[in-house]
């Protein structure tokens, strides 16, 4: 059956006699719940390596992290996500496809065994006390999080270990430094506050990039977010679908670059007074 675009009186698009406003709510959480995971290792962890890497800089840590980041930055997601699947997939069966296996969904879509609530499959299955739902859903998700972790550490580690080393030459850490304080508490009252304005920045990019849809891992691992909403709506030329996307990604640009520069003022006080 062909797919009709059919066109409403304000101007919506009909995806199956859908309205892109619905269509985006019905997708958006599947992206966010994503988002939310990874975006705890994927900044965590990152500038962690980051800092480690700047700390120990020329040394042998720091050059495995810097080749660690150039094979992560300089590999295509759909290679990597592939390869994660063959091995603990397909090979292992360990962590599968898709948002829930086939008896979790049929949980989730019997109303009298599940509320759904924010649309979020393991949020949900914590709010129904369903704890065998929530850890179906973790297997699921543990691949993709991975994935887009992995392939944005490089980027995050980078941008970390720039700003540190930059921080570790002005005057105030070797001022640090010769009154006597601990070497730990010159790397994170000092340098690495002062060192995280460029990350926040990084970061806040990263963030929108996932929460408006990933569309490679999304359609490598099966999940129908907004990034596959977007795809499926290219492909069939639905080009009332594509503007209302991208509307609603330069709506999350906007809101993030705000979120970025309210954390500017947490990171330095001395924004807070320009």
């Amino acid at each position: 059956a062909s797919r009709g675009v059919l066109r409403g009186d304000l101007g919506f698009s009909f995806i199956g006699h859908q309205p892109v406003a619905d269509a985006i709510g019905q997708y958006f959480p599947a992206t966010l719940e994503l988002t939310l995971w990874a975006v705890v290792p994927l900044l965590g962890i990152g500038i962690q390596l980051g800092v480690w890497s700047a700390v120990n800089h020329d040394k042998f840590v720091d050059h495995v992290l810097r080749i660690f980041a150039i094979v992560g930055w300089s590999f295509p997601t759909y290679v990597f996500g592939l390869l994660v699947l063959m091995i603990f997939y397909a090979q292992l069966d360990w962590f599968p496809a898709g948002r829930l296996s086939e008896w979790a969904t049929r949980v989730v879509l019997d109303p009298n065994q599940f509320n759904a609530v924010t649309g979020m499959y393991s949020f949900d299955a914590l709010l129904n006390g369903r704890l065998d739902v929530f850890l179906d859903a973790l297997r699921h998700l543990f691949l993709p999080v991975i994935t887009l972790s992995y392939l944005w550490w490089a980027q995050i580690l980078r941008v970390t270990r720039s700003s540190m080393l930059e921080a570790l030459r002005q005057d105030y850490v070797t001022t640090a430094r010769a009154k006597g304080l601990p070497e730990r508490v010159v790397i994170q009252r000092h340098v690495q506050r002062n060192a995280m304005i460029p990350v926040a920045t990084i970061g806040g990019l990263i963030i929108i990039g996932l929460m408006s849809g990933v569309v490679i891992t999304e359609t490598v691992f099966n999940i129908r977010g907004l990034g596959y909403f977007f795809a499926d709506s290219a492909l069939h030329l639905d080009v009332i679908s594509v503007l209302g996307f991208t509307l609603f990604y330069s709506t999350l640009v906007v809101l993030g670059n705000l979120a970025a520069d309210i954390t500017y003022a947490f990171l330095d006080p001395r924004v807070r007074y320009t």
